[in-house]
């Protein structure tokens, strides 16, 4: 039981964003000229579903489940997307690369690549949005999850990351290992938004 547990939190960790690199902070306003006035700072903390910066407002949450949640339905790739985001909030880097697909390979970095992109965040939250509809491919299915990252910059800016993450697991056929089966991460397309 506490092997599976494991594995699923490692799975949810998933999508490590192939795009966390520096450029993707958001970096504070450039001063400007005379004594124009400047933009307010932006608080990530405050953006809400459906303003600009933040989640998609689909006007209808996910229900509480009423029992276990069968780790192969879209439920279960959103579970992966936010054990990917709470790991990442708890700095467990190392856990949130091996979500990705090929134990990390599939983020397009290296672990110590993973772990210093994110390690430039001081302070690292997520907003895990509802799973989008499953799609099927070559024996395999995969669902896109949207996903927010915010927080700050070890330098004390704030920084704010929308997008989805892909998920993706291999279809119950003959010749498919467990592993193959659970959701993994296979793309992220988070980028910085104000």
């Amino acid at each position: 039981m506490k092997r599976t547990a494991l594995i699923l939190a490692i799975s949810a960790a998933c999508a490590a964003c192939g795009k966390t690199h520096s450029d993707n902070a958001v970096q504070p306003p450039a001063s400007t000229e005379g004594n124009a006035p400047q933009p307010a700072p932006i608080n990530p903390e405050s953006i809400k579903p459906g303003e600009p910066g933040g989640l998609p407002d689909d006007r209808t949450p996910l229900e509480e489940p009423k029992g276990p949640i069968d780790p192969k339905s879209a439920e279960g790739a959103g579970q992966v997307v936010q054990l990917f985001g709470g790991l990442l909030e708890q700095r467990k880097f190392a856990d949130a690369y091996r979500l990705w697909s090929d134990n990390g390979r599939s983020s397009g970095m290296t672990e110590a690549q993973f772990i210093a992109a994110y390690a430039k965040y001081s302070e690292i939250h997520s907003e895990v949005g509802r799973p989008g509809d499953s799609e099927g491919a070559a024996g395999s299915i995969h669902i896109d999850v949207p996903i927010r990252l915010y927080g700050k910059t070890t330098s004390g800016d704030p920084f704010n990351m929308v997008g989805t993450v892909t998920v993706r697991r291999v279809n119950d056929v003959p010749g498919s290992t467990e592993e193959q089966r659970r959701w993994h991460i296979t793309k992220s397309d988070l980028a910085a938004r104000p």
